[in-house]
Order: C-alpha cells, then sequence, then structure tokens
C-alpha cells in the first residue's frame, strides 16, 4: 500500500471559493505531497502556477455536479481545461439518460469527453447515492465500454457520499480495467484507511489534512 497521502485528490469544489482558498489549496497539497488538487475549472490555470514547482497534479471537474450538460459542452469543457494544464479531468455522468435506460447516450456522452481528454486521465462519477445497484453495475460497464480509467462514487453534493457497498459492487464489476476513485464524506483516517484496504485508488476529500493528522473534518464534502 502506498502511504495514505498519494490516495488523495485535495478537493475544493465549493462555488464560493476564491483565489486565496485556491492557493491555500495548493499550499497544503503541496506541504502534505498530496497525489492532486480537484478543483472548478475556472480555477485550473491559477492551481497549475501554483503547483509549478511540486509533484502536485492538477484535476478538474466536468458537468459538474448534475451531469446533465449536452455531451458536446461537457467535451468542450473538457478539452478546454486540458488545454489550461488539467492533468485529470472527473467528469459526471449522464444520471437521467442511466435512469432512461438510454445506455446510446450514456456511452457517447462518455465517450466524447474521453476523446477530448486524450491521453490524460478520465474518472467518471456515478453519483450511487441516486442508482440502484443495478444501475451502478450497469454505469460502470458503460464507463469500461467508454475506455474511462477511473470510475467514481460521488460528487459530494447530492443526498450521501461514498458507501462501502456501492465500492464493492464497482470494484466487482470493472474488476481491473478501471480504478476506483471514492469521495464524499470521507472525514477521518480510519473511514479513509477503509476504502483504501477495499481497493480504491483514490480517494477525493476535503478533509485530507484532518485525515493525515488522525482528525475528524466537520466539512459538507
Amino acid at each position: 500500500m502506498k502511504p495514505l497521502n498519494k490516495y488523495i485528490d485535495h478537493t475544493l469544489l465549493k462555488p464560493t471559493a476564491t483565489q486565496s482558498d485556491i492557493k491555500q489549496l495548493c499550499k497544503e497539497a503541496i506541504e502534505y505531497n498530496f497525489f492532486s488538487v480537484c478543483l472548478n475549472s475556472c480555477f485550473v490555470v491559477l492551481a497549475k502556477t501554483e503547483l509549478k514547482n511540486s509533484n502536485v497534479k492538477v484535476c478538474t471537474v466536468v458537468g459538474f455536479p448534475l451531469g446533465a450538460m449536452e455531451s458536446n459542452s461537457k467535451a468542450y469543457e473538457a478539452q478546454t481545461a486540458i488545454e489550461n494544464g488539467a492533468d485529470e479531468i472527473d467528469m459526471v455522468i449522464n444520471i437521467g439518460y442511466l435512469k432512461s435506460k438510454f445506455y446510446k447516450g450514456v456511452l457517447n456522452d462518455i465517450k466524447k469527453v474521453k476523446k477530448a481528454t486524450g491521453n490524460k486521465v478520465l474518472k467518471v462519477i456515478l453519483e450511487t447515492c441516486d442508482l440502484t445497484d443495478e444501475e451502478i453495475i450497469k454505469a460502470c460497464q458503460l464507463c469500461v465500454e467508454a475506455k474511462a480509467d477511473f470510475v467514481k462514487t460521488s460528487t459530494g453534493f447530492s443526498k450521501s457520499g461514498a458507501h462501502l457497498d456501492a465500492v464493492k459492487i464497482m470494484k466487482e464489476t470493472v474488476k481491473d480495467k478501471a480504478k476506483i476513485k471514492a469521495s464524499g464524506g470521507i472525514r477521518d483516517y480510519e473511514t479513509a484507511k477503509q476504502f483504501v484496504d477495499l481497493g480504491v485508488h483514490r480517494l477525493g476529500v476535503s478533509a485530507g489534512i484532518a485525515i493525515m493528522n488522525g482528525e475528524t473534518s466537520t466539512s459538507d464534502y
């Protein structure tokens, strides 16, 4: 197992985040040697500048947090983020399409963003709290078919975040064909360790510092 800090995407996605907040996020990510910072796409250029002398990656979100944007808009957002310096893209799946059983639409949505992302890492957010077990399985199958690099549990902006049972289903479905990111509601070391022990490859948390210090965060994300 890698050191826990190298699983962490140090996250700040609140709409009230300021430039000063993002600079602080980057400073913390460098200090704790987190894998990446995860932020809204308007801050990619700023984060890339702040992190230029470090190994910390820049991750940004696309179609966030609803996933209901038109596919070409998602692809353009992803392409622009990559051009601005993003190393990884976390896109939200089209949940309405999935629930409508419009699987071709879900697949094409992911494929368009994957094409725009090129050789950069693409993670697909399923929002598992809004899905049945069967829908989680189908979503994972579509992500694998679209050649996404990761399946991700949650945005952190719906009714709940990551759950171990959902991650188990995701892991059983994707096997070794995609990696798993757990995000939303992970606020302490023990919970983070449970997900890592289950086999997740990345943790999306705003509580990274609290986790590394053995404390419990009260953050919403």
